[in-house]
C-alpha cells in the first residue's frame, strides 16, 4: 500500500522525516509546506512546495499529515488534517496545551484516523534495552535525567524561535519523562518546577535553563534539566541515569561528545548495569557490565524507523490507545513544571 504524504516543515525534524518518505517504497511525497523561501532538501526540488498548510491539505488530499511546524500549530494542524481525511504524524511536543493535546487525540479517536506523536526514542534500540535492563531491577526508581545544549549562531536562532512559544523543559522534556513513565508505570502525582532567564534575547516571561521533578505513586522519582543558548554549560549536559534498590542503569558517553551534535541526543555508546547486591564480607559481587551499543542507528536511520512504523501502524491498523494516552500525560507533567516555574508552587496532577 502506498501512502500520499504531506510533510509541513523542513527544519532539522521534518527534513529527516521528508528524507524517510523520500526513501520509503510505501510512501508518495505529494507536497511540502514550508513558511519561507528555505531551500528544499537535495533531491526533492520536484515535489509541489507550499506556504500554507490548510492550501495544502485541499490542493493534495494527502493519506498521512506529517506535521513537523512550531508547537504552537500543532494542534490546529493535525485537527484540520484529521478532518479532511488524513492520519497524523505530529513531533513532540503533541500540543501547547493539555486540553489541546486532548483536543487532537479525541478528533483521532472520533475520526478512527491514526496518531503517531514523534517520540523517537521508543524506536531506538538502546534505548528500548535501557528500558528493559531497568525495569528488570524493579521499583521503585530515581531518574536522573538532563539534556542542555550549547548553541550559537543558527542553533541560538532556533532555539530562541522555540522559546517564543514553548519553554526547553516542555519541548524537550517529554521524552524524557516518557521514558520514566514507560519504566515505572506508576501514576505520576506531584510535579515541581523551577526556572531561570539567562539571556535578554528572550521574552521577559520566558526562560532557558529550566529544571523539574517529578513524583510517582509507588514512590520513584525523577529530575530532568534542559537549557539552551550560548551561555550553557558543556559540563555534564548529557545524564541519563536510573537508580533502583537492586543496583543502576547508565548511558555512558564519549567524553569528546558536544552538546550542540544533534546525533549526541539520540545516541548511547555504551550502557553501564551496576548490580548493588554483596559478599558475606560486604563485598560487591558483580563487576559492573557494559553494554556496548556500537553500531547503533543514528539520527536520521531513526526518522526512518519512525516512519516504517507509521506505515505500518496504518497499513497494519496497530492500536495507539496507549501511545497516545502517554503522549498526553508526558506533556502534562511538563505543563504543570511550567506551572510551577511561573507560580513558584507545587503542582498535583
Amino acid at each position: 500500500m502506498t501512502i500520499r504524504v504531506l510533510v509541513a516543515g523542513l527544519g532539522n525534524m521534518g527534513r529527516a522525516h521528508a528524507m524517510a518518505y523520500h526513501n520509503h517504497p510505501g510512501y508518495e511525497i505529494v507536497g511540502l509546506v514550508t513558511r519561507g523561501t528555505a531551500p528544499v532538501p537535495a533531491g526533492m526540488e520536484s515535489y509541489p512546495h507550499f506556504t500554507d498548510f490548510t492550501e495544502a491539505l485541499a490542493a493534495t488530499s494527502p493519506d498521512l499529515a506529517s506535521i513537523n511546524t512550531y508547537s504552537d500549530t500543532h494542534a490546529d494542524y493535525a485537527v484540520a488534517a484529521m478532518e479532511q481525511g488524513a492520519h497524523v504524524f505530529i513531533e513532540k511536543p503533541l500540543a501547547t496545551t493539555v486540553a489541546d493535546a486532548e483536543r487532537v487525540v479525541e478528533t483521532a479517536k472520533r475520526l478512527n484516523k491514526k496518531l503517531v506523536v514523534g517520540y523517537i526514542l521508543r524506536h531506538h534500540p538502546s534505548w528500548v534495552r535501557l528500558i528493559d535492563e531497568t525495569r528488570k531491577l524493579g521499583g521503585p526508581y530515581v531518574f536522573r535525567m538532563n539534556l542542555n545544549q550549547q548553541s550559537a549562531g543558527r542553533f541560538w536562532q532556533t532555539h530562541k524561535t522555540l522559546m517564543e512559544t514553548t519553554s526547553p523543559i516542555v519541548d524537550c522534556g517529554v521524552h524524557y519523562v516518557d521514558v520514566m513513565c514507560q519504566i515505572t508505570d506508576a501514576k505520576p502525582v506531584q510535579v515541581r518546577g523551577m526556572g531561570v532567564r539567562l539571556s535578554d534575547d528572550i521574552a521577559p516571561n520566558m526562560y532557558n535553563y529550566g529544571h523539574l521533578q517529578v513524583l510517582f505513586d509507588d514512590g520513584s522519582v525523577g529530575w530532568y534539566e534542559a537549557a539552551w543558548g550560548p551561555m550553557i554549560s558543556e559540563t555534564a549536559f548529557f545524564v541519563k541515569d536510573i537508580m533502583t534498590p537492586k543496583g543502576s542503569v547508565s548511558i555512558v558517553m564519549d567524553e569528546g561528545a558536544k552538546s550542540s551534535d544533534h546525533e549526541t541526543h539520540t545516541k548511547t555508546d555504551r550502557i553501564r548495569i551496576h548490580r548493588a547486591d554483596l559478599g558475606e564480607k560486604g563485598e560487591f559481587i558483580h563487576e559492573d557490565e557494559m553494554l556496548s551499543m556500537e553500531g547503533e542507528p543514528g539520527h536520521d536511520a531513526l526518522c526512518a524507523t519512525e516512519q516504517a512504523y507509521v506505515h505500518s501502524a496504518i497499513t497494519e491498523d496497530i492500536d495507539l490507545s496507549r501511545h497516545m494516552q502517554d503522549a498526553v500525560q508526558s506533556l502534562r507533567i511538563c505543563l504543570a513544571a511550567d506551572e510551577s516555574v511561573r507560580t513558584g508552587k507545587p503542582v498535583d496532577l
